[in-house]
Order: structure tokens, then C-alpha cells, then sequence
């Protein structure tokens, strides 16, 4: 009977490449790779430490995994592990902790764990210090049916105050230019219509290395034959200088659309936060990439609540959401994490203050979202979107700008790009009837 295995992950786009790269491992050694609701030989939890509520989902699924089937090998990885292994370390039934610069070894290790036969009474332990690891070299091969993540940077070294990602990934390594280049072409060769360029710290690609930056990369990935789209993950606002818009107003493959982690909109709550940017130069850095790129669109996060924010501070992020007009908004309460300057400072916030002004904010987002969308129905005609889901006789998927189209089909088009004549929008989506499919 062929080995089984199931992989869990949580947390960001980083982990979702990871993870798919030690599927691909497993299933070139000899495993069938089910959902994780099956029961199966070994489960792998990729876990996500940027919250308590990351690390807490981490441990529930650990002990779900077990009490499904209590006869399985359970390897725990990611940023949690790396950081905060005692919380795995801790659960009975866990055969093997490794962090966040080896991750590859999960597959051999479930390998030699099925072969064994014999589950662990104390899980083994493999855990790194990251500040002498280089970049882990994975590659994949497949992706969800329209898009892929590509993981071209870890680590980070911004030591932001509320932010526990630098010691669970340590400092920023890239991947070698060319190994990207070969991915993305492997990638294209495969049929893949949009990638998403992505990294812990997306923006500090080649940093490590010499004379190449995300910009140099993306124009260097606009050269490959047959390339669709390309999008870049979450970036930081003091990114947007001159030369870096001028460079990438060029890469006729990337997508007009930037997710930038703005966090506040408060000069007082960024200086506490330690970003390297203020409102002002956020806001210039914006009509920068509007001016160079006219039809782009912006989403962003923002943490609410940080310790000491006022109602003049959170007045500010509202002012500042408005002024920059985004299309979408991720809101999260600001969350301790242990050993982070911010969970020591005085002034934390009532978790009653932080829910109405999540509520507030995602109101705000809300209502750009709906006005953002109705603008766009009423001054595009036609637009393409790459079709993503498909339910109900309706097909949905987003425009270059990330804007979210549904229409109507008769069959299932997803991976596919098409001609959308809109018709209006009702505040999620905008509307409209395919004229054109390719």
C-alpha cells in the first residue's frame, strides 16, 4: 500500500510555496499527498508564528492530527517551530520539530519515519541558528490552477517592535538570479498564467547579493518568453522611491496592482512601530507609482490598537486610508508577542477599544471597496480578468489591478483569460457578460 501524507499549513504565501515544494518532494519519493482531512501516515504542520492566534491554530491542528489517527508521524515545521518549539516540543505524539531553514527535510524525514515504523517517544529536533544559514534552494513544478507563488527572498531584518518574523527567519537571504529565472520559465513552460513574486521581506531581494535588486529581477523575468503575469508580494511604502518606480513602470509583464504593509497611518504609532517611513512620504510614494502607473491599485494592512494609539492616532489611519484610497484593506488588532519591545511598553489597549476600531476601519474599507469598484465599472467598458473559481453558472476572477469580476458561463473557465464587457458592480465584485475567452 502506497505511503499517504497531508500537509497543513498556516500563515503567509512563503509557506504556501514551501509547503507545495515538500509536496512535490514527497510525491517523487513515493507518497500520495491527500487534504489534510484524510487519515494518513504522517502529517506535517507548517506552522505560522506573526500572532498568538497563529500559534494557537498551530497547536489545535497538531492535536487534531493526532486524535485522527494517533498511529501517524507528526512533523511540525515553520516559523512557530523555529521560535517557539517548546509549544510543539510539549505535545505528546509529535515525532520530529524542524525550523525554518531546512524545511525540505520533512520529506525525507516522513520517509524514514513510515520505514521505521516505530513513532518517537521524545520528538527529534532540528532547529537551526538562522543567522548562519544560507537560502534553502526549493523548486516547484505545479500550482493552483491559475497561479503560483514563487519564493525568491527570506528573512528579514527590519526589527520592527511588535514583530517576532525576524527570529523565526532570521536575516534576509536571497535565491541566485538565475534559479529564479529557471523557475519562472519552468513554471511557463507548465502553463502557468500568473506568478507572485514573494519573500518574507519581498523588497530586500539581492540584498545579499551583488548588484541585483526586486527590480532588476522583475525586469530580468519580463524577458522570458511567453510570461503572463507577474505580481509582486507585500511590500514596504519607503519602497516606492524614484528609481524603483521608474524600473518597474517599465516590466510590461507586472501587474498594476501593489499590496503595501502600511500598519498605521499615525506618524507617532509608525516611530513607536520602528517602520521606516512616515505618512508623508507613504502618501508621496503612492501618487509616485499612481503618476508612473495610472491604473494601479492598492490593497494594504493595517494593525489597530498598538499600544498607547489614541483616538487622535486611529483618527489618522482613517484620514490616511481615505487620502490613499485603497481597494482593499486587511485589518487585525494588534496581538503581543512575547519577547517583542512592543509587548512590554505601557499603554496597551482595552480589547473592546480594538474591536470598534477594527470595526470602524473595516467599515472604511468597505466603503472604498464599493466606490473603487463602481468607478471602475463606469470607466472601463472591457477589461481582461483570469478566471480563478468557477460556482453556480458563474465564473470569478480578478483583473490585472486585482479587481474582482463575476460573470456569468456556461462553463468552467478557470485558467483562462477572457473579455469581460461590465455592466456594474454591487460593492465585492464588478459585473459583466464575456464577450472574448483565450
Amino acid at each position: 500500500m502506497k505511503k499517504t501524507a497531508a500537509i497543513y499549513t498556516l500563515g503567509c504565501k512563503v509557506n504556501q510555496y514551501e509547503s507545495e515544494a515538500i509536496s512535490e518532494k514527497l510525491e517523487e519519493i513515493g507518497f500520495s499527498v491527500l487534504p489534510h482531512s484524510e487519515t494518513c501516515d504522517v502529517y506535517i504542520i507548517n506552522t505560522c508564528t506573526v500572532t498568538a492566534e497563529s500559534d494557537r491554530k498551530a497547536r489545535q491542528f497538531i492535536r487534531r492530527a493526532i486524535k485522527a489517527n494517533p498511529k501517524a508521524f507528526i512533523i511540525v515545521t515553520g516559523c512557530m517551530a523555529q521560535s517557539r518549539s517548546e509549544q510543539a516540543i510539549s505535545i505528546e505524539g509529535v515525532d520530529y520539530i524542524c525550523g525554518s531553514s531546512n524545511k525540505m527535510s520533512c520529506a525525507t524525514k516522513a520517509l524514514e519515519l513510515v520505514e521505521g515504523g516505530k513513532k518517537r517517544e521524545h520528538p527529534e529536533i532540528n532547529i537551526p541558528d538562522l543567522r548562519n544559514s544560507s537560502f534553502e534552494c526549493m523548486t516547484i513544478k505545479k500550482f493552483e490552477r491559475t497561479r503560483a507563488y514563487l519564493k525568491v527572498e527570506d528573512g528579514c531584518e527590519n526589527r520592527c517592535s511588535y514583530c517576532a518574523i525576524p527570529d523565526a527567519r532570521g536575516p534576509v537571504r536571497s535565491k541566485a538570479l538565475e534559479e529564479v529565472l529557471c523557475e519562472v520559465r519552468r513554471l511557463t513552460e507548465n502553463g502557468c498564467r500568473e506568478i507572485v513574486i514573494t519573500g518574507i521581506e519581498t523588497a530586500s531581494y539581492g540584498r545579499d547579493l551583488k548588484n541585483i535588486t526586486i527590480a532588476d529581477l522583475l525586469l530580468e523575468i519580463d524577458k522570458i518568453e511567453g510570461i503572463g503575469r507577474v505580481r509582486i508580494g507585500s511590500i514596504d511604502p519607503s519602497v516606492m522611491t524614484e528609481t524603483f518606480v521608474n524600473k518597474i513602470s517599465k516590466v510590461r509583464c507586472l501587474a498594476p496592482h501593489f499590496h503595501l504593509s502600511m500598519q498605521s497611518g499615525s506618524d507617532r504609532i509608525l516611530g513607536l512601530m520602528r517602520r521606516k517611513y512616515n505618512r508623508k512620504m507613504a502618501l508621496e510614494n503612492i501618487a509616485r507609482l499612481r503618476s508612473a502607473m495610472g491604473d494601479v491599485m492598492l490593497t494594504t494592512d493595517f494593525i489597530v490598537g498598538f499600544p498607547t494609539e489614541s483616538d487622535e492616532d486611529f483618527e489618522q489611519t482613517l484620514d490616511f486610508a481615505r487620502r490613499a484610497n485603497f481597494l482593499d484593506m486587511h485589518v487585525f488588532a494588534y496581538s503581543k508577542r512575547s519577547g517583542t519591545p512592543a509587548a512590554a511598553m505601557t499603554g496597551q489597549i482595552p480589547e473592546n477599544i480594538k474591536r470598534e476600531r477594527s470595526a470602524a476601519l473595516i467599515a472604511l474599507g468597505k466603503e472604498l471597496k464599493e466606490k473603487n469598484l463602481a468607478k471602475f465599472a463606469s470607466e472601463n467598458s472591457e477589461t481582461e480578468v483570469l478566471f480563478e473559481t468557477f460556482e453556480d453558472g458563474r465564473a470569478y476572477g480578478h483583473t490585472a489591478s486585482f479587481v474582482p469580476v463575476c460573470a456569468e458561463s456556461h462553463e468552467d473557465l478557470r485558467a483562462s483569460f477572457g473579455r469581460v464587457r461590465l455592466t456594474g458592480s454591487d460593492g465585492e465584485f464588478c459585473y459583466g457578460e464575456i464577450v472574448e475567452r483565450s
